[in-house]
């Protein structure tokens, strides 16, 4: 028996996820070795600032129905609250999926917003700005 995707989160850090900020970062990684897939995780951070794991799943690939499938459970069963910020990396297929209908997620309960660590690279990749790279900029 082989199964497609798997969704899965645990009571406490569900619990736990309403006392932090209401901030939460979904990402993935490729799963090598003799199980195949992508692993995706959504973490959030507390008042102590210390991460939490909220909810987990294990997909096929990143196509759009492996995203609406992890968003909706996510929505649906660990992070039901309005006025979230959802951080992702950028790419399309999660935008792709939580703007379908049936995903639970609207502009009315949710800013979506990329992560600082992907601009950067994207932004010198498109513009080859020789000058900015060679810099070593400090930001304090």
């Amino acid at each position: 028996m082989k199964f497609h995707q798997i969704f899965w989160s645990f009571r406490p850090c569900i619990n736990e996820f309403q006392y932090c900020k209401f901030v939460v970062q979904v990402d993935g990684t490729w799963l090598y070795g003799k199980y195949k897939g992508t692993l995706l995780v959504t973490v959030a951070q507390d008042g102590n600032n210390k991460i939490l794991p909220i909810a987990f799943a294990i997909i096929e690939g990143e196509i759009v129905e492996a995203w609406l499938f992890f968003l909706k459970n996510l929505k649906r069963h660990a992070t039901p609250q309005h006025g979230l910020c959802l951080i992702s990396d950028r790419n399309e297929t999660i935008k792709s999926a939580y703007l379908k209908r049936d995903s639970g997620w609207t502009t009315q309960n949710f800013v979506h917003v990329f992560c600082i660590q992907y601009i950067a690279p994207n932004y010198m990749k498109r513009f080859k700005n020789n000058d900015i790279k060679n810099n070593n900029y400090q930001y304090e």
